[in-house]
C-alpha cells in the first residue's frame, strides 16, 4: 500500500452471521464474499450492539453501545455531540459518499420544528454526502425501474408476487429481473460515481437494503434453493417467553411478504422453510452484485488500494424460535458478518467476540485520529496487520422494546417505558439476559446452545455471578470522553 487506502464500507441489511459459505452454512451460496474472505480478516463471532436498524447503525457509525448513544428505536434522534466515522473521514481528508441510507434521525435541537429533515428517521448521517439515496418507500429505485420500461402496475407494487396455492408464503418471483433489484440499482450508482474519481483516495459507504424483507427475489434466485434443503428452524421454546409470544401475536406476516394474512404466529414450518429459501436466494443476489462491483474495481486498477469492510447492521430470526425480524435476546438476531480486507494486511480468522462498536475505532487508528468522544469499542487494526490478537471473551447487546409493545400494551402490562429494555451478556459457556420488564434469563450454552431452556431459577449462584459480571462490564462502559482529563 503506497498511499492511504480507499475505504469501501458495504453493509447488507439484516444479514445473519452464519449465512456465508465461508462460515460453513450448508445452503447459502456466496462465492464472491467467500473469495473476499480469503483476502481478509474474518471475525467469526461478531455481534451487533443492538437492534433494529437505526440503533444498530448508530452503534456502527459512532462506536457506542446503545446505553451511551441512546438511539432506542427507529426515529430516536442521534445526539449531535457524538462523533462518527463520516465526520472523522472528513478530518482525514476524505469526502465520504453514501449510496443508500443510514437510517439516521437528526437531533431536533437547534432546528425549526417545520424543518423537513425532522419528518423522517431516514436522513443522512452527518458527514456523508449522499450520491444515491434509497429510502423505505423505494421511490428512487421505482423511478429507475420506470426508466427501464416497466408498466404502471409493477411500479405501483413492485414486490407483488403470485400467491401460493395454499395461501402461505409464495416462492414466485416479482416482475422485475435480476439486474433490476435495489442491489443492482445501488451497485450501478456506485460504479458510475467510481468512474468519476480522479486518483484521490475515496471513502464510499454502499448500504444495500437486501436481504431485508420483504422476502421476494427474482429468478434465478427465487428457485435457487429448495425449501426442502434448508436447515430446520430452531423450535419455539415451551412455554415461550412472554416477549416472544407478544411479538409473534402482533407482528403482521405481511411485513415479511406482501399478501400474507394474520400475524407471524399463524405461519407454519412450511412457511418458515420457504422464507428461508427466499432469504438465502436474496443473499445470493446480493453476493452476485458484490462480485460485479469487486470485478469492476479490479478491472479499473483500484482493488489493490482499497480497504473493504463487509458487515451488516443486525441479523434476522428467520423462523428460529418462532420469530421473524430482528431484536430480542436470541443470538440469531445479533450475530452478523464482519470481514475486513486491508491492502498489505493479513488474511486470518478471529474467534474472539467482537462488536459493531469496534469498527469506528479501527478507522480512527488507521487514520491516526482521536475520536471527539471516547468510543466504547476497540480497534481491530492489530488483527488486520497481524500485529496482535484482538477481541474479548464476551459479547454484550441490547434491545429496547418500548415501541415494539406500544403504549396501550405497556399500560395493560403495567410496564414503565424505561423497563422495556433488555441487556444480554454472552460468553463461551452461558448467556445471561437482564430484563426489568420480564425478569432475568440464564442459558447454559454447553447443554443448550439453542437457548431453549431457562435455568435462572434453578441456578441462582450462576445467575448472580453473571449479573455481577454484566454490571462490571456496564460500569466500565460509562462515557470516558472527559473523565480522564484533569484541569488545574
Amino acid at each position: 500500500m503506497t498511499r492511504r487506502p480507499n475505504i469501501l464500507l458495504i453493509t447488507a441489511d439484516q444479514w445473519r452471521g452464519d449465512c456465508l459459505g465461508v462460515a460453513g452454512h450448508p445452503a447459502v451460496r456466496t462465492p464472491n464474499l467467500d473469495a473476499l474472505a480469503r483476502e481478509s480478516t474474518v471475525f467469526c463471532n461478531h455481534h451487533a450492539a443492538c437492534a433494529p436498524c437505526s440503533p444498530a447503525r448508530a452503534s456502527l457509525y459512532t462506536g457506542l453501545y446503545q446505553m451511551n448513544h441512546r438511539v432506542t428505536h427507529n426515529g430516536a434522534p442521534l445526539d449531535t455531540r457524538f462523533d462518527n466515522m463520516a465526520l472523522a473521514a472528513r478530518r482525514a481528508g476524505y469526502l465520504p459518499t453514501l449510496f443508500g441510507y443510514t437510517d439516521t434521525a437528526l437531533d431536533p435541537r437547534g432546528r425549526d420544528p417545520q424543518d423537513p429533515a425532522l419528518r423522517s428517521y431516514e436522513e443522512v448521517l452527518p458527514g456523508f454526502t449522499c450520491r444515491q439515496p434509497l429510502r423505505e418507500d423505494d421511490r428512487t429505485w421505482i423511478t429507475w425501474l420506470g426508466r427501464r420500461g416497466h408498466d404502471a402496475g409493477l411500479l405501483a407494487d413492485p414486490h407483488r408476487v403470485e400467491p401460493a396455492d395454499d395461501g402461505g408464503v409464495s416462492l414466485a418471483p416479482p416482475g422485475y429481473g435480476a439486474d433490476e433489484t435495489q442491489t443492482a440499482f445501488l451497485t450501478e450508482a456506485f460504479l458510475d460515481w467510481h468512474a468519476e474519481q480522479t486518483g484521490e483516495a475515496w471513502f464510499a459507504h454502499v448500504s444495500f437494503l437486501r436481504p431485508h424483507p420483504p422476502f421476494v427475489v427474482p429468478e434465478p434466485y427465487a428457485s435457487m434453493i429448495s425449501p426442502d434443503d434448508v436447515p430446520a428452524p430452531i423450535p419455539l421454546a415451551e412455554p415461550p417467553h412472554p416477549l416472544v409470544q407478544i411479538i409473534r401475536q402482533i407482528a403482521p406476516a405481511a411485513d415479511f411478504q406482501p399478501g400474507l394474512e394474520g400475524c407471524i404466529e399463524s405461519l407454519s414450518e412450511t412457511d418458515f422453510r420457504r422464507i428461508r429459501a427466499l432469504y438465502y436466494g436474496m443473499i445470493a443476489e446480493v453476493d452476485a452484485q458484490i462480485g460485479h462491483l469487486f470485478d469492476t474495481l479490479r478491472a479499473r486498477g483500484d482493488w489493490e488500494d482499497t480497504m473493504v469492510i463487509f458487515t451488516s447492521d443486525h441479523g434476522e430470526m428467520l423462523g428460529d424460535h418462532g420469530l421473524l425480524g430482528k431484536g430480542g435476546f436470541y443470538r440469531e438476531s445479533q450475530h452478523i458478518p464482519l470481514m475486513i480486507r486491508l491492502p498489505g494486511g493479513v488474511a486470518n480468522e478471529v474467534a474472539a467476540y467482537t462488536s459493531a462498536v469496534d469498527v469506528f475505532p479501527t478507522l480512527l487508528e488507521l487514520w491516526g485520529l482521536e475520536g471527539r468522544h471516547a468510543p466504547d469499542g476497540d480497534s481491530l487494526l492489530p488483527a488486520l496487520t497481524g500485529a496482535a490478537p484482538v477481541g474479548r471473551p464476551w459479547a454484550i447487546w441490547e434491545f429496547d422494546f418500548r415501541h415494539t409493545l406500544g403504549a396501550e400494551r405497556r399500560t395493560s402490562l403495567g410496564l414503565d417505558s424505561r423497563a422495556c429494555h433488555l441487556l444480554v451478556l454472552r460468553n463461551e459457556g452461558a448467556q445471561y439476559v437482564h430484563s426489568p420488564a420480564f425478569g432475568p434469563l440464564l442459558f447454559d450454552l454447553g447443554d443448550d446452545p439453542a437457548c431453549l431452556t431457562c435455568i435462572a431459577q434453578d441456578h441462582p449462584e450462576a445467575r448472580l455471578a453473571l449479573a455481577e459480571e454484566l454490571l462490571h462490564r456496564v460500569t466500565q462502559l460509562r462515557d470516558e470522553t472527559l473523565a480522564p482529563h484533569a484541569q488545574t
